[in-house]
């Protein structure tokens, strides 16, 4: 049996798995609750300002959108390893041909299908609710649901990755699930508020002008919002999401961002993984 198939086949039995936990449902209905529930505000909103509502709801997703994606991701993947390890069925799965690299790609393609088709359904359910409607939607309209949609699935890639990286690293539930909370609050919300306390105390020197742009852009959390409201001109935004408007880089290029926080954290998750001994 080649690698291929043996991570084919374990990955179609991860997500049975968090089918059968219900994770993939909750997920779906808290990403399509929330969604539509930004639609419809947005809706109301349309008639104030010059954007359709599917811009308007694109940029309100993607202020807010970066606390709950994150934390669902997380949710799902913190205890791929140390689960495992705890019910001693990580040893079962290693008595196989299956190897740690195998099994560690193979969990972040499940859990990453989890979250992208809760995310497919949330904003496809979010969307029809305002592109049917007259004025509901215009092309760029939708070139912005579009990146947004895209850019969710990669975030999403990056804190399942994460997620897997910290339950091969901690071995115990309690820990990784301790790990995961407290690298959420970190990556989405104290570091945003650290950031804004040392813009307050630094002034208009040189850290608001040269340091606290790149700050910003190094945060996944971050890159994602900034990517995703830089090309939204006619969408009101303030305050941090202010910087997507003079982002000190090419717009395409806060993509490599995402994408090597992704590969690093896959690499660390392997490398964890690879030295389990269950």
């Amino acid at each position: 049996m080649s690698a291929v198939v043996r991570i084919a086949a374990t990955t179609l039995q991860e997500i049975r798995i968090a089918r059968r936990n219900r994770w993939a449902i909750l997920a779906t209905l808290l990403l399509t609750a929330f969604s539509l529930s930004l639609a419809l505000f947005a809706a109301g909103q349309s008639g104030q300002v010059k954007a359709d509502t599917l811009t308007l709801t694109a940029a309100s997703l993607a202020t807010l959108s970066v606390y709950l994606i994150p934390l669902i991701a997380l949710l799902i993947s913190y205890d791929a390893f140390s689960g495992e390890m705890e019910r001693g069925t990580l040893a079962l799965a290693l008595a196989t041909p299956l190897t740690r690299s195998e099994l560690c790609l193979a969990k972040f393609l499940a859990q990453i299908a989890v979250v992208g088709g809760a995310i497919l359904v949330g904003y496809g359910v979010a969307a029809l609710a305002v592109a049917l409607p007259a004025r509901g939607a215009t092309a760029a309209g939708l070139a912005a649901w579009m990146r947004l949609t895209a850019t969710s699935l990669l975030l999403g890639a990056v804190f399942v990755s994460l997620g897997i990286f910290i339950s091969a690293l901690a071995r115990r539930t309690g820990t990784s699930a301790a790990l995961a909370v407290g690298l959420w609050l970190l990556l989405v919300v104290l570091y945003d508020i650290a950031l804004l306390g040392a813009l307050v105390a630094g002034g208009d020197g040189l850290f608001a002008t040269r340091i606290f742009p790149w700050l910003v852009l190094a945060n996944p959390a971050d890159a994602f919002r900034l990517f995703n409201l830089v090309l939204l001109d006619s969408a009101p935004v303030a305050g941090l999401d202010g910087l997507a408007r003079n982002l000190p880089v090419p717009p395409t290029a806060v993509l490599a961002i995402l994408i090597g926080w992704l590969l690093a954290a896959v690499a660390g998750g392997i490398a964890a993984a690879r030295r389990l001994k269950p």
